[in-house]
């Protein structure tokens, strides 16, 4: 009888070994879930962090760059409409704002701000450039640029403002 008991009390002390072993693996197995689960979402943060860093990068400066865009059209317009009269007579200030013009380019450039500068003949493409008027116009094929009102701007891949174009809309061509 003794021996049945020591039998029993094995099993039993077996038994409950068996199953606290098996409540240890289940809690390990939610712990490793968890902690893996985790690691995820920590590399996913970190992955989240990197890509707005790399935006906030190139893409951080797009309203100085906007509220600069109007000092090139100045700029861009005080040379296109001097006169020869006014150049012969202010040569050394239209100079300076060419040299102004210029240097507000090279800044922009370094930025990665390019300047869209549709020509008339090209096709109007609304990813770049906003139609500012339709008309037919002879001898052009419908969707083509027939006048330039004002360049556009991209900074890297965006677009910062689109170029101001009037469009063809000869049916016939």
């Amino acid at each position: 009888m003794a021996d049945e008991v020591k039998i029993e009390d094995t099993a039993t002390q077996a038994a409950a070994a068996a199953d606290e072993l098996e409540l240890l693996k289940a809690e390990r197995d939610e712990l490793k879930d968890r902690f893996m689960r985790a690691l995820a979402d920590s590399e996913n943060a970190r992955k989240r962090f990197e890509r707005d860093r790399r935006e906030a990068e190139q893409y951080g400066g797009s309203k100085l760059a906007r509220d600069m865009l109007p000092v090139y059209d100045s700029l861009s317009r005080a040379l296109t409409h001097a006169t020869e009269d006014q150049r012969a007579i202010a040569g050394p200030l239209l100079e300076g704002v060419e040299l102004t013009l210029r240097e507000l380019q090279n800044v922009f450039s370094k930025h990665g701000i390019a300047v869209i500068e549709p020509k008339a003949g090209d096709l109007f493409d609304p990813k770049e450039h906003q139609a500012m008027f339709e008309a037919p116009v002879p001898g052009t094929k419908a969707g083509s640029i027939i006048e330039v009102m004002g360049v556009g701007f991209r900074l890297h891949d965006r677009l910062l403002r689109p170029a101001q174009v009037g469009v063809s809309s000869n049916v016939g061509g």
